[in-house]
């Protein structure tokens, strides 16, 4: 057991009586044939303190009771003699149940003791439908009639009583909520981890980020997620071991009737059954119908499919996980993302745009126990009852009018976009009321924008036409910067992408000169009240010293055409010129440099995927390019889409090769006004 910290004595106090620690579930992992959550639920009745010696006395009372009441392979005959012997037993075990038509009766299943005709009363089959597709795990008291048993095709096991495994109560979402101020922003989703058994201690930011987003779909109505990665990651670790509300369906074929609607019996399927239900191994599904793909590219996007006449509505998640057999990049280079997914749905398009979210599964590390915590969380069932009461809620209302999306997203990206950030405001904010701050909101919509846009960018390898734009972006409040969000394994920092630069930032090339070759920089502006320009570069090469004062001088002195009513004399400018090649002098990006400052001082972005090019005189005249082919040459080589070079270079041009002519868009100007015009994004 690890020492208790900060965050355990916080969630220890906050919700005595419904935290456990995580590591003692983990002892029983594997010991005993039931889930994590069952194991959990007898901790969180048992052992639910901070008191070492409480803790040891439940752990003991835990033990007997799984040794006592759950069967292991090769026990059943055991348990069924003790049944015969005792006349009633308790057991822990999967139950399930069906209609008999022919006898008019329902019979329950129990899985371990391989017992398919066990009796059971029809008002308990009723008050506890989920029995009925996929069943769920409870205390079971297990009844032997001996008279039954004499009959011929008599059944002498019967169901005498059942409780779920459940801990929660009816105001559990109201305790959660209540106790949540206890916490920071940072502390809660620390806690929400552990409570899932993680522990964020050892995970980056980002991949706290992504275990977070697994979370959505069970507090989101009609949730539709992908996520796919290496083996070893946990993918469906939380929809197996966490929540009785998910259900888990591994590879193989997945029926119409099971999943839907049973046309025969009427029997709701397992969507309008379970808050979620997650395909594992999703190469590997397949209907059993045609139709199948078709029926549940509907449900995805309505929540409704039919039967007959009647339409049935149903809100539980659709969430496929899978695995990649090669990297990311690799993925990339040879087709796109969603490869993996069965050959009916991969390429089509419609399918994919019915998917909310796309997990970048490849970012969350292979799982080894040093990942796994030993500090309390929330007994996973007192959570689950939490988050399923959340699906009810929506915090999109307390941030009405807060976020403007750009205008690359289409209806249904603001659908996906507002489901998925809604999940995470709930996931952070359980109390109805909270008010949420800019930060966490921010953090929420970049989140839902990057899993939506990596949807979008695989339809867009597949080459539909109506998916070119993909530049998602969005604007925190009616005054803000647009900020553009990409997906990271599409581009790095140190690579020209599509989506406009942030104010200040450009990309530029230098021609060289007689001891340097071109090369590729890019310039960062930021401004501040003050006065003056200063080179963040140290040592600064007499070069690029020269390049930024003449980029001064022309803003100061061109100032009315350049940014209007600004006055730069009353700004501070701090510049940073990063070197991308060999090249390092910094010599002649006086143009890309005053478009940079320009940029910083308009608040306005640069234009995705552009290279500037060219070097002004103190006057404000632009000096003539020597080598212009060159410099398209790298551009097109650096993965650019334009080229912003002077006019006088155009007849150099003629002699580029038909590959750049064919990758690269000229963009000629003829003076610094005229440059930042075309420079600076729609």
């Amino acid at each position: 057991m690890a020492e208790l910290d900060e965050l355990d004595r916080i969630t220890a106090d906050a919700y005595e009586g419904f935290v456990v620690r995580k590591d003692l579930a983990q002892n029983f992992k594997g010991a005993y044939p039931v889930p994590t959550y069952v194991g959990e639920f007898l901790l969180g009745r048992f052992c639910a303190t901070t008191d070492p010696v409480e803790i040891q006395e439940g752990l003991e009372v835990v033990e007997r009771l799984l040794r006592d009441r759950t069967v292991r392979a090769g026990e059943e005959e055991l348990f069924k003699s003790r049944a015969r012997e005792q006349g009633t037993i308790k057991i822990i075990d999967l139950i399930q149940a069906r209609l008999d038509s022919k006898a008019n009766v329902y019979l329950a299943t129990l899985p371990s003791l391989q017992l398919s005709d066990v009796r059971i009363e029809d008002t308990l089959v009723a008050a506890n439908e989920r029995m009925l597709t996929g069943g769920f795990y409870a205390e079971i008291d297990l009844e032997y009639d001996a008279a039954i048993a004499g009959e011929s095709s008599g059944r002498p096991f019967g169901v005498a009583s059942l409780r779920p495994i459940q801990l929660s109560t009816r105001s559990a979402l109201d305790d959660l909520a209540e106790k949540r101020d206890s916490f920071t922003t940072e502390q809660w989703k620390h806690m929400l981890l552990r409570s899932v058994g993680f522990e964020p201690g050892r995970l980056t930011e980002r991949q706290q980020d992504v275990l977070l987003l697994r979370m959505v779909p069970f507090v989101v109505r009609n949730h539709n997620m992908v996520e796919l990665g290496p083996r070893g990651t946990g993918k469906s670790h939380l929809f197996q071991q966490v929540s009785p509300y998910a259900h888990l369906i591994s590879g193989g074929k997945a029926t119409v009737a099971r999943m839907f609607v049973n046309n025969a019996t009427g029997q709701r399927g397992l969507v309008a059954q379970h808050d979620v239900v997650c395909f594992d191994e999703v190469s590997g599904v397949s209907f059993d119908q045609k139709d199948g793909v078709n029926i549940m590219k509907g449900y995805m996007e309505s929540g409704e499919f039919s039967r007959g006449r009647e339409s049935i509505r149903a809100d539980g998640c659709i969430v496929l996980v899978g695995n990649f057999d090669v990297d990311v990049q690799h993925q990339q280079r040879v087709g796109h993302l969603l490869s993996p997914l069965p050959p009916e749905m991969r390429n089509d398009t419609a399918f994919m745009d019915r998917i909310h979210a796309f997990l970048p599964g490849w970012d969350v590390p292979k799982l080894d126990p040093s990942y796994f915590t030993s500090h309390f969380g929330l007994v996973s069932d007192f959570l689950s009852e939490c988050w399923t009461r959340l699906r009810a809620q929506s915090r999109l209302a307390n941030v009405q009018g807060r976020v403007l999306y750009g205008d690359a997203l289409s209806g249904r990206d603001l659908t996906a976009v507002n489901k998925t950030t809604d999940g995470l405001l709930k996931l952070l904010y359980p109390g109805p009321d909270a008010d949420i701050p800019d930060a966490d909101l921010e953090w929420a919509v970049k989140l839902a924008l990057e899993c939506r846009r990596r949807v979008k960018e695989q339809q867009r390898r597949i080459g539909a036409a109506e998916f070119r734009n993909t530049h998602f972006s969005y604007r925190l409040g009616e005054d803000a910067v647009e900020q553009f969000v990409s997906t990271p394994e599409l581009q790095s920092p140190d690579t020209i992408g599509l989506d406009p630069l942030p104010p200040g930032q450009i990309w530029a090339v230098s021609p060289g000169g007689p001891d340097e070759y071109p090369g590729l920089y890019r310039v960062d502006v930021t401004e501040a009240p003050g006065t003056g320009v200063k080179i963040v570069n140290r040592p600064t090469p007499p070069a690029l010293r020269e390049s930024v004062q003449v980029a001064e001088q022309n803003l100061i002195g061109h100032a009315r055409e350049l940014v209007g009513d600004k006055a730069p004399r009353e700004h501070e400018f701090s510049i940073q010129v990063r070197a991308m090649d060999s090249a390092k002098s910094g010599a002649a990006l006086g143009l890309p440099t005053l478009l940079s400052l320009c940029s910083s001082l308009l608040q306005k972005n640069i234009r995705g995927g552009l290279i500037a090019v060219g070097n002004l005189t103190l006057g404000g005249g632009v000096e003539a390019v020597p080598n212009a082919v060159a410099l398209a040459e790298l551009a097109m080589e650096k993965g650019a889409e334009t080229l912003l070079l002077p006019v006088s270079a155009r007849k150099q041009l003629f002699d580029v090769s038909d590959d750049v002519a064919t990758k690269i868009s000229f963009l000629f100007y003829s003076d610094g006004k005229d440059a930042l015009l075309k420079a600076l994004a729609d």
